[in-house]
């Protein structure tokens, strides 16, 4: 496996690599989730690790955990926590989100989130790679999959946070409120002002009662074409010096 590395702060880099990536939506997924630093938190489909890895550039959160179905992604986030020094920090899972409950016990964490597959099954590129096809389409679980899975891992009034495309999101909300993890923040995500949403961000707590808000839209870039001041904060210290490269 050939990777490289990429700097999220002075304390942490990531390995990246042609299977394993990470774009905008998960960055996005991070900054929205908001872990508390005393939250068990897990992160499903981890690929790469990103938004584990991120939330860790604070130094105060507490241990975190993080799944995925394919070898090649769990053996990349132990590299990337070897060459962090996070092995106290972080434990990665090579486990199927369909059979959650053969790698954990119920009621676990009380942070779950998950940047899933976008794309049902036959549809979009078929000449992917496998790794890219199962992270990119519906091949390994869906979204009532994720939502089950949550469901299991979470404690009472524990959260789930993911993201996906607008036309999927009378699907998510209505599987999260059958799975019981009703939907309480909502948020849109645009390209720039005042153009349709191309992501939804979307938090669900577990037993919780009907009420939902819906946040500001997060929009990326301004008139200038360069990124909001939001969108600086989304990326935190992986911006310092990578201005040109995610604008």
């Amino acid at each position: 496996m050939s990777v490289t590395y990429e700097r999220l702060s002075d304390e942490i880099e990531i390995a990246v690599s042609s299977d394993h990536t990470f774009g905008t939506d998960a960055v996005i997924l991070a900054y929205f989730a908001r872990p508390k630093r005393k939250d068990r938190c897990l992160d499903m489909g981890t690929g790469c690790g990103i938004i584990p890895f991120l939330w860790l550039r604070d130094a105060g959160q507490s241990p975190v955990h993080c799944l995925d179905i394919q070898e090649n992604a769990i053996a990349q986030v132990k590299a990337s926590i070897a060459h962090n020094s996070l092995g106290d920090r972080m434990t990665p899972h090579l486990c199927d989100l369909r059979e959650i409950e053969k790698e954990f016990s119920a009621e676990c964490f009380t942070l779950v989130t998950m940047n899933p597959p976008y794309k049902p099954m036959n549809t979009g590129f078929e000449s992917l790679g496998e790794s890219a096809r199962i992270a990119r389409h519906e091949v390994c679980c869906n979204i009532e999959d994720a939502v089950k899975a949550a469901n299991y891992l979470l404690n009472y009034a524990g959260r789930f946070c993911m993201c996906h495309r607008p036309e999927r999101l009378v699907d998510a909300l209505t599987l999260m409120r059958q799975y019981k993890l009703e939907p309480k923040r909502l948020r849109f995500v645009m390209d720039r002002e005042g153009e349709e949403p191309f992501l939804f961000l979307v938090e669900g707590k577990k037993g919780a009662k009907p009420f939902l808000r819906v946040e500001p839209p997060l929009v990326i870039k301004g008139a200038d074409s360069r990124f909001t001041q939001e969108m600086l904060a989304v990326y935190g210290s992986y911006a310092d010096g990578y201005e040109d490269k995610i604008r």
